[in-house]
């Protein structure tokens, strides 16, 4: 979360002339209900479930970009799957970064409301030390400063596709 995947994802496929595809978003559509909904009507295991078999259907889609929840790679064998199929690209930031990045998104975030700087920075921190050990199977990792500006991202596109060779 804050990392910058729908922002840089959005851009990459931009530049490569691909379509973008964030998997909540792709949920929320085919289920007609939004992330909190589903969580509050199936609960984190029935989420989880269904964001594999959601993941499996997306990936079958051809010449995408495909940004994924932060949970996603930590779960069954997504992370493996994923790597399987595509290229997989970990935005790392530090968590102040993300913090910052937060603070400046635009998007109503549940997990995060009511939170000091210092409870989000914690909340961030723990999140990491748990999900990290699975964003580094990814093929490629990516240090990303703070996406302020579009020059910015632009850069981030441009090492993206350096990394990647395309």
């Amino acid at each position: 979360m804050g990392a910058g995947k729908t922002t840089v994802g959005k851009a990459l496929a931009a530049e490569l002339g691909v379509p973008f595809y964030d998997l909540d978003w792709y949920i929320t559509m085919r289920y007609r209900r939004s992330v909190p909904e589903i969580f509050a009507e199936r609960g984190e295991e029935g989420f989880r479930e269904l964001e594999r078999r959601m993941l499996h259907e997306a990936a079958e889609f051809e010449n995408i970009v495909l940004s994924c929840g932060g949970g996603t790679p930590c779960f069954f064998d997504n992370m493996e799957y994923m790597n399987s199929l595509a290229d997989t690209v970990y935005l790392k930031a530090t968590p102040d970064v993300l913090a910052m990045h937060l603070r400046m998104g635009k998007g109503k975030r549940p997990l995060l409301e009511g939170k000091s700087p210092e409870e989000l920075e914690a909340y961030i921190q723990e999140s990491l030390a748990g999900r990290e050990k699975f964003y580094n199977q990814a093929k490629f990792t990516l240090d990303v400063s703070l996406l302020d500006s579009s020059v910015k991202i632009q850069e981030s596109v441009r090492l993206i596709r350096e990394k990647l060779n395309i």
